[in-house]
Parts: C-alpha cells; structure tokens; sequence
C-alpha cells in the first residue's frame, strides 16, 4: 500500500463533479510521486580503455574539444594517455588545467568562461570528482550562456529551475575511485559566501560516457584511496537507508522536475548493497596498497556501482552536515593532497560523521542498518532491532580506525564552539537532508556533530 499523502486522504462521498476532479487530481498526484526513475551515463570498463577516447571524438564528429583536469594530473599518466588518445586520432583540442580541488563557486565560472570563450562542441574530463563536477558546471552554463549563476543551483541557496536545454556531450575518465560523478547528474561545490557545499543536480548534467580504466586508480595516493573509498562507503549506506521514494512529497507539478535524488528505491537498493560488498572486501587492501590492482580495480568499479545508486536514490545527513565541514576548514591540511588551501576531503568530512548519523537514523529502517554491519565484518545474529543502530556505529568507528583516520571533527580542528555554524551550514542542504529515513531539528544536528568531535 502506498503510504503517500495523496492516499492517506479521506473524501466526503458526495460525488460531485468538483469531487470528482479532486478524487482524479490526488489520484494523479499518487501516480506523480510513488514513482522511481532510473538514469546512469553510459559505463565503459577496462584496463587501458582510456585509448578509445580518440575515436569516441571522431565518431561524435568533435572539432573543438576541451579537455579539463587539474595541475597535479596534467602531468600524470592518465591525462597523457587521453592525450595521446587525443592526438593520434587528430582530434582538436584545448586544455584547462586549473580545476581547483574542492572546487568553489569562484573556481566553477572561472571554468565556465574559459568555456563561454572557446565554442566547444565536445567537453572531456579527466580527474576526480572536482574536475567531472567542474566540467559539469562549464558545459551546462556554456550552452545557457545568457543564465544567471544561481538560476541551476540547488535551492534554497539558489533558484533550483530545471534544466531546458540540450547540452554538449561530455565524456567523463575519473582518475580516482570515490565520487561517482561519471554516472551521476550533480556537481557539487563550495558556496564561498556562506561556507558551506550545495550543488547543481539534473540529469541533463550526467557525462554522455563514463571511461572507467582502473590503471589509473594506480596513481592516487594512499590517503586519496582512502578518502575516496569513504566517499564510496556513505554513497552505498545513505542510500540504502534513505527515506523511500513512494514517502516523499510534495508531488512535482512536471516530471520534468522529480528530483534526480528519489529515496531508497529496489532498483538503487541492488547498486548500493553491491557497492557495500565490494567496499567490505577491497577496500583495505586498496589503500595499504597502491600495487594492488584487483582492489584498486575492484573499488573503481564499486564507485560506479555506488553512483548508480546513490545519483537515483540520493544520500542524506552524512553529505548534508559534511558540506559545512568542508566548507569552514581552517588550517587543516589534509595528507596526500599537493593543494596550496586548507583542505577537508569530501570522504573525510562525510565519513567523519557516519557513525553518529547511522545511530541515530537505525530505529526507521533496523533492518537495514544490520544487514550493512553484517556486510562490513560484525556478527548481528544475537543483535536486538533496538540496537541496530549502535552496532553499525562501533562496525564504522574499528572500519575507520584500521585505515587510521583522524580522531573525528576534533582532529581536523573543530571544537564544540564551532558547532552553532556547522548546524547553520547544514540547513540549506534539504536536497539530501530531506531523505533522512528520521526527522531531525536543529537541537539533533548539534548532538550529531557532537557526536562526532570525538571517535576512539
């Protein structure tokens, strides 16, 4: 049975014509929101696949291309073999290569100039999560070049309208094994003047093909393995556990305006379970070592599953609350990364929190919580529905402490002082913290990030 508003209402039986049109208006209304609907870029998988991308070019008749990464992988071994890719099948092209890492909205229109000014037919993005995201924004905002920067943004930091218009075709080579983006129609950024992360989501922003060619996971580093691999692991449990998508509301006027973040849906539920298992076996043996290239195959592929499945179904507290972590960052300079900014990974500043949310989030969905603590090593079989919640959390604090993450929101240097602007931060992100399985008040945040100064 539908649990939607829309069937939870009672009518007067006076069969009218105005009652009849209200019975066929909710009716409409149920079909609108009890939906799910899937959407992925197409998925290319293999080693050394990255030589293809030239003859992709051609066989889309590209004439101007740009290429976009960042300044530490222009020189690396992924972005050569595009290149060279490039090159031999004679395909024109430009290269921006001053994608910031944890981009910002300043960074995402410097890209979209560079953009606006060259006439691009093709967009092409080599790196993490930061340059797809930042592709993403250049390519959109070139084909709408008389919008106004915030017309796309996610409300309710920005207008949130849908997009109309076709875009360019974009083909995504992600270099590290987190973020997903290849699959997903969101870019995500830091907001600079109010600290804190929001983003752009629509499936007309999801790359034309996703080039996933694990010998380029072989460059990152350990703590860059590390860091995208808790990416990979709340993606696959918060969106699992999100609010399922036949309780949302309201119901959208158009589908045109279902949100791409749905809630837990069975389609979804199959990537992120999948992606869960995968994490639970690979990735320890991806981060300790960078040699490893089943593991480090093997997470690249759980980053696309855990995309499928989180870019339909949507995540929720732990991205919500890791935004204005991210984005209030003071001096913590994060290991591995050759940035010249203060830097607070997305994975760190998501997982971070993952024990405390998943805690608290367990009495809507114990089943659930369970099944992924089963998934990640913990014996459940005498577990208790009531302390599903618990047992999750101590299976994620010994998961973190074995990768040796830092000693939670303390470590990065947050105090409890900070907590008032970490909550302030997280409440314009209803795009995820709305699919929170439980309700929350801002008194919950605060006792959340609490929860989370400290792990061990």
């Amino acid at each position: 049975r539908c649990r939607c508003p829309a069937h939870s209402n009672t009518f007067h039986q006076d069969y009218s014509i105005f009652t009849l049109y209200y019975i066929l208006y909710y009716i409409y209304m149920c079909v609108c929101v009890c939906v799910c609907q899937m959407a992925s870029s197409n998925i290319r998988y293999g080693e050394g696949v990255s030589r293809e991308i030239g003859m992709d070019l051609q066989n889309l008749g590209a004439r101007n291309v740009c290429l976009m990464t960042d300044k530490n992988l222009s020189v690396l071994p992924p972005v050569k073999a595009v290149l060279e890719s490039l090159s031999q099948n004679g395909v024109n092209y430009k290269v921006y290569d001053d994608v910031r890492v944890e981009p910002t909205d300043s960074s995402f229109k410097d890209a979209i100039a560079f953009s606006k000014n060259n006439s691009f037919d093709v967009f092409v993005a080599v790196g993490g999560g930061s340059v797809i995201d930042t592709c993403k924004a250049a390519n959109l905002y070139a084909c709408h070049p008389d919008a106004d920067f915030l017309d796309f943004v996610n409300a309710p930091i920005g207008k949130g309208k849908p997009v109309t218009g076709a875009l360019k075709p974009l083909i995504a080579v992600p270099t590290t094994a987190g973020t997903g983006s290849e699959t997903t129609g969101v870019a995500i950024f830091d907001f600079e003047p109010l600290k804190a992360k929001t983003g752009i989501a629509s499936r007309a922003l999801r790359p034309t093909l996703g080039i996933v060619d694990p010998l380029h996971t072989l460059s990152m580093p350990e703590r860059v393995a590390a860091n995208s691999g808790f990416d990979v692991l709340c993606h696959a449990l918060e969106s699992y556990t999100a609010l399922p998508y036949n309780q949302r509301s309201p119901c959208p006027p158009n589908p045109i305006n279902r949100p791409a973040y749905q809630g837990s849906n069975p389609i979804s539920d199959v990537w992120s379970r999948h992606a869960l298992n995968v994490v639970a076996k690979f990735m320890k043996r991806a981060v300790r070592d960078p040699e490893d290239l089943e593991a480090r195959s093997s997470m690249h592929l759980a980053s696309v599953f855990a995309g499928i499945g989180f870019g339909n179904a949507g995540v929720h507290l732990c991205h919500g609350m890791s935004y204005p972590i991210a984005g209030n960052v003071k001096t913590h300079s994060a290991k591995g990364y050759s940035v010249d900014h203060a830097l607070v990974p997305h994975g760190l500043s998501v997982v971070l929190t993952s024990p405390a949310v998943f805690n608290f989030t367990a009495p809507m969905c114990p089943e659930r919580h369970l099944e992924a603590a089963e998934i990640l090593g913990a014996d459940v079989r005498r577990v208790k529905r009531e302390d599903a919640g618990g047992v999750l959390a101590d299976t994620l604090r010994q998961f973190l402490l074995e990768l040796q993450v830092e000693d939670g929101l303390g470590a990065l240097g947050y105090s409890k002082d900070d907590i008032p602007a970490l909550v302030r931060g997280t409440i314009p992100q209803e795009r995820v913290t709305k699919l929170s399985p439980r309700e929350h008040t801002e008194e919950d945040l605060s006792e959340l990030f609490a929860a989370s100064m400290k792990l061990y």
